[in-house]
């Protein structure tokens, strides 16, 4: 019987309290190293040899604050403080990854309290699958490859554990009492790690602060292009460019060798120092798709993520390739109606707002008055039914009409919704390809002219609104407005 093994874990150092953060970070790291190399060995121990006689378990390193005030903080900001007395804490994965957002944040909540951080080991198991998954080599085998089985012996990842409880609800407390520090807990970053990698095929180190997202190939070829652009200028501040398979280059005649066979949501990454350049990533069409990506990528914290894609003009005055800057959405997406309901508003947010309409301007090259002949400010339609067109008009359009919207597509809003959810600063910028009420519908030909001269500009506005973006304080950026009652100290 396996319950009855014995269990070997790793030696580690003593809890320690801390009121240095980067210092913390760097006992995190230690923490964290000897568990996972630990596992990493015994793994191929068991894949290479003989069946394990006792079961392995290596545990996440965690961070605790105790404090008994109620302390006076900077009501300006959104993050980096607890309000109430009591027990807060959070398990830590990937600390190399996360250590220049750790500093930040424990510095922040160290300032504020007035009280040390702990470090210490925490009692969450570390599944044997998110251990070798940060670029060992090993593999864990199919089931049925070994002459045992390996949940017998090591940890694996448990669906129970690896949920949105913090970032969804009201009042959640761990096990012990304590409070989470942070919105996410060290398994559900590893399960959503691993998926990225797995759905873009790009390493999670790679992802920039500023996501763009798109729903169309074209504008990844002229994301290459503005790279490739970027890095022939020595001030650019632009490092590197990576595509899928992890392929990198610092020049602009560099040969990016991505994979024949391309992943589902390729991402590209245009490389900064701090992680301050840009991701663009395709994440094709449909409401499904934005929010596997969103749900995945919000365990980075990024800094913003914008849309960039295509839509239906509703309006007869729109002409294709004119834009639309959102500023509320119809949601009739569905994909977040368990998670966010759908009587919740989406607000705009102003410094996106600002930084798009400032970036429309500065590459169209019109101002004020002028700029309304090609863009439009008004409510977006998110719908999960590409096809809705072949259906009764009278209800769709009725709904459309008292809503006031101006384009429609089918992850715009998702987008947003899943930002406000998990609090990622977010937008959106669409481009009109067809008008389906008015006659002018998507055919090759008509996109095709449409390709050629309005995806370059399109782009080129979204990565100008991200270079904005960059240069705002973060604590400007991260409004008060996307955060609940009950909030995590963690951005």
């Amino acid at each position: 019987m396996t319950e009855s093994l014995p269990i070997e874990s790793p030696e580690l150092p003593e809890a320690e309290n801390f009121t240095d953060p980067a210092a913390a970070v760097a006992r995190l790291r230690e923490f964290y190293d000897i568990s996972v190399d630990f596992l990493t060995r015994r793994l191929a121990d068991a894949v290479g040899g003989a069946r394990p006689e006792m079961r392995y378990r290596a545990f996440y390193p965690e961070v605790r604050l105790t404090t008994t005030s109620y302390h006076t903080v900077d009501t300006r900001l959104s993050f980096g403080h607890v309000t109430e007395p009591g027990r807060y804490s959070t398990t830590i994965t990937r600390p190399d990854l996360f250590a220049s957002y750790l500093e930040q944040q424990l510095g922040l909540l160290i300032k504020t309290s007035g009280v040390p951080i702990r470090v210490d080991v925490s009692q969450t198991p570390i599944p044997v699958h998110f251990a070798i998954g940060g670029g060992t080599g090993l593999t864990v085998p199919q089931d049925g490859a070994m002459d045992f089985t390996l949940r017998d012996y090591f940890d694996v990842p448990v669906l129970q554990t690896t949920h949105d409880d913090i970032v969804n609800g009201v009042g959640y407390v761990f096990e012990d009492g304590s409070r989470p520090l942070s919105p996410f807990t060290a398994q559900r970053i590893d399960y959503s790690l691993a998926r990225l990698a797995h759905y873009t095929a790009t390493d999670p180190v790679h992802f920039q602060n500023h996501v763009l997202f798109t729903n169309y190939q074209f504008y990844m070829e002229e994301f290459e292009a503005y790279a490739r652009s970027a890095l022939a200028d020595p001030d650019s501040g632009y490092d590197s460019f990576v595509g899928p398979g992890n392929s990198v280059i610092t020049t602009a005649d560099g040969v990016l060798d991505v994979p024949a066979k391309m992943p589902q949501m390729p991402s590209y990454h245009l490389t900064r120092k701090n992680g301050q350049g840009i991701t663009l990533c395709n994440i094709g069409i449909g409401p499904s798709n934005a929010k596997t990506a969103t749900d995945h990528i919000a365990v980075l914290r990024p800094h913003a993520w914008l849309m960039v894609g295509h839509c239906a003009g509703l309006r007869n005055s729109q002409r294709l390739g004119d834009f639309v800057l959102a500023h509320a959405y119809l949601r009739e997406d569905h994909v977040l109606d368990d998670d966010l309901p759908v009587w919740v508003p989406i607000p705009a947010l102003a410094e996106i707002q600002i930084a798009l309409e400032n970036a429309v301007a500065d590459v169209t090259e019109l101002q004020g008055f002028e700029l309304k002949r090609i863009m439009r400010t008004g409510t977006v339609a998110t719908i999960d039914n590409r096809n809705w067109e072949l259906r009764d008009h009278s209800g769709p359009v009725q709904r459309l009409s008292q809503s006031r919207a101006v384009a429609l597509d089918m992850e715009s809003a998702t987008i947003a919704a899943n930002g406000f959810r998990f609090r990622v600063p977010y937008g959106t910028l669409l481009c009109v390809s067809d008008k389906p009420l008015h006659g002018e519908l998507k055919l090759p030909g008509m996109a095709s002219d449409f390709y050629r001269s309005q995806v370059s500009r399109h782009l080129l506005i979204g990565v100008r609104a991200m270079e904005a973006i960059r240069e705002m304080p973060l604590e400007r950026i991260h409004s008060r407005k996307l955060r609940s009652f009950e909030e995590t100290a963690f951005l």
